[in-house]
Formats: structure tokens, sequence, C-alpha cells
């Protein structure tokens, strides 16, 4: 999958958008699967744009530059349908945050534990910020109407994953603490 798909997918969600809310919603703080640079973003759009894949209206702004809004195309929906017949690779986990627990007997121990601290301060501002997107998508409504709404269901789906997926990070964050801060006492 490339970035391309995921702003398609994103477009398809939140409907016709500028590139700047699009950006916003690829951050780490608020990224649910996919998390870029706004200058991929925008130089990714632009290829879209020139691909077919998406349309742009110009909006007149007083006293802020013309704001280009982005709508998903008849072509950016055939491309996300080839996207998803071609199935997608299996997920490699590559984390730096690994790579400083698992060499923690090499490492000084406080960097480690600071920067665990901080990935759980972060998992948690997450967390918080999806159970809101959570409350929003539910409004009163059981799974099964989510789930029976086309437009709900997959970004609904996809939050699931990332409630999960935050929800671990800090289990596991707060584990690593536990051991290392206690292995650090005994010594």
């Amino acid at each position: 999958m490339a970035l391309r798909h995921a702003l398609l997918a994103t477009l398809l969600t939140v409907g016709e958008s500028s590139g700047y809310d699009l950006a916003k919603e690829f951050t780490p703080e608020r990224a649910t699967f996919w998390v870029a640079s706004p200058q991929q973003i925008y130089r990714e759009l632009d290829g879209m744009e020139a691909a077919g894949l998406v349309s742009t209206r110009v909006v007149v702004q007083e006293r802020r530059p013309d704001k280009r809004m982005l709508t998903i195309t008849d072509a950016g929906l055939a491309e996300l349908e080839a996207n998803a017949r071609d199935g997608a690779k299996p997920v490699a986990i590559r984390d730096e945050m690994m790579v400083m627990v698992q060499s923690v007997a090499a490492a000084d121990r406080v960097a480690v534990c600071t920067a665990v601290r901080d990935r759980l301060d972060a998992s948690r501002r997450k967390l918080a910020h999806y159970e809101r997107l959570e409350a929003k998508y539910r409004a009163g409504r059981s799974d099964a109407a989510l789930y029976a709404d086309e437009r709900v269901a997959g970004p609904y789906l996809t939050l699931l994953r990332g409630l999960s997926f935050e929800r671990e990070n800090i289990a596991w964050s707060e584990t690593v603490l536990r051991v290392l801060e206690r292995e650090g006492d005994d010594a």
C-alpha cells in the first residue's frame, strides 16, 4: 500500500477536504493507520491530481491564501478498489523503542525509562483522542448500527484497531517501567 491509497481512503471517509486538513489526519498524534509528513502529503496530492484520482476546487479566501479542496474521483475509487483486490502485505514491526529495550543491558537505564515514559504519555494522549472519536462515531448507536452504515463501518473498525494498539502500548510500557525501575532499585 502506498500513501496514495491511505489518502484516498481518508478522502473517502471525510469527504471533500483541504490538504492542510488531510495532513492533520496523518500526524502521529491523530493517525489511526498511517503517518506522513505534510511535505509527503502535498507531493502525493499533486501526483494524485495529475493522475485524475482527485479533483480540486479552489476556494478564494480573504486575508489568507486560496485553499484547494480535494475530492476523490471515480478513478480514485477504482484505484482503491484495485488496491483492495491486491491484498495487504504482512505487518512487520520496526520500532526504535524495542531496540532500546532489547539493548537495555548495554544502555543507560534511566534514558531508556525516560523514553518509555515519553512513549507511554504519547500513547495515553492518542488513546484519549481515539476514545473521543469512538464516542463521536457511537453517538448512542449499537455495534450493529455502526457496522450497517457503510460510510462508518470501515473507519470505525480501523479506529477499534487503533484503540487496541494504544491500549497494548500502554500496558507494555507500564510493564517495562515496572521491571526496569524495580531492577534499578535492586542494583
